[in-house]
């Protein structure tokens, strides 16, 4: 032991004071490696191993959950599509025109701001894709938010979560109608300035109303999680959860609003009515039939 000792005490001064004792490491690396691979060899197998293991087993849980999904989605086009004909007729009684279908493209996320304060991101869509300011953006859940800035190729994109976003929302039992705000936080909604006495209740869907032609009604937006009624207050606190998946959806959906109806021309309503005594006559002869 005592000459293993000074040995190393020698070659630690030899390294320490001459240089040439680098090239001699450097030989011995090269020549250790080989050994250093191969005893690295049966852990490095065992890790494989057990990551494939992790992985099969992550895809089968996976692929199960999506056929579950797959045949819940399947049920729900089935009576979603008995209910879209009932709806088409009840319009044709109605004589009200028919809804047409939005136009999108898809879209998928780049980045997130690393800002804590803000909730935004940036897309890979951008002018050139025909993305505009304002465009409402979706997940396969519901509504994310809008676009606030368009560049050639990428797009920056407002979520529903940040403090400073807001949008008319109405309640899909009911059709009562607020204004939604964004709390800062990705789990947490408000939805400000509702009546004590309105008819508003936990579960409940808000959707977009289509006020302000920015967002198309119907969309889901938020699910009513909170609702505290203060004693002497006139408003009553309301919170919701955004229904859209905010910190896991990667790919999205843009949706081009449908055109507006046209509006009738001027001429239409610069119509003159007809003189009183234009009236007289037109009546006098129902009159005389009725006595």
């Amino acid at each position: 032991m005592l000459l293993c000792a000074v040995a190393a005490s020698a070659l630690m001064f030899v390294d320490h004071r001459f240089t040439r004792m680098e090239e001699v490491r450097a030989q011995l690396t090269t020549i250790v490696a080989p050994i250093q691979w191969l005893v690295a060899v049966p852990s490095d197998v065992l890790a494989w191993g057990s990551q494939a293991l992790s992985d099969q087993r992550a895809l089968v849980e996976e692929n199960r959950r999506l056929r579950e999904q797959i045949l819940h989605l399947s049920h729900r086009v089935q009576h979603m599509s008995s209910l879209t004909a009932e709806n088409v007729r009840l319009r044709e009684l109605l004589g009200a025109a028919a809804r047409s279908e939005a136009e999108y493209i898809t879209a998928e996320l780049l980045s997130l701001d690393s800002d804590p304060f803000t909730h935004q991101m940036v897309i890979d869509r951008g002018r050139r894709n025909g993305v505009f300011v304002g465009q409402p953006v979706l997940d396969a859940s519901g509504l994310v938010g809008q676009v606030t800035a368009v560049s050639a190729y990428s797009s920056r994109v407002l979520m529903v979560a940040d403090a400073s976003h807001a949008l008319p929302v109405q309640i899909n039992r009911n059709g009562l109608r607020f204004v939604l705000q964004g709390s800062g936080q990705y789990d947490s909604l408000r939805v400000v300035h509702v009546p004590d006495t309105a008819d508003i209740r936990e579960g409940d869907l808000l959707v977009t109303s289509g006020l302000a032609g920015r967002f198309p009604p119907g969309y889901p937006v938020a699910r009513v999680t909170e609702v505290v009624h203060d004693p002497g207050q006139p408003f009553a606190r309301v919170s919701a959860e955004p229904v859209a998946r905010l910190q896991r959806s990667r790919h999205f959906l843009l949706v081009f609003p449908p055109e507006p109806a046209p509006v009738p021309d001027d001429e239409m309503w610069d119509l003159e009515l007809p003189e009183e005594a234009e009236v007289d006559a037109l009546l006098t002869p129902a009159m005389e039939e009725s006595d």
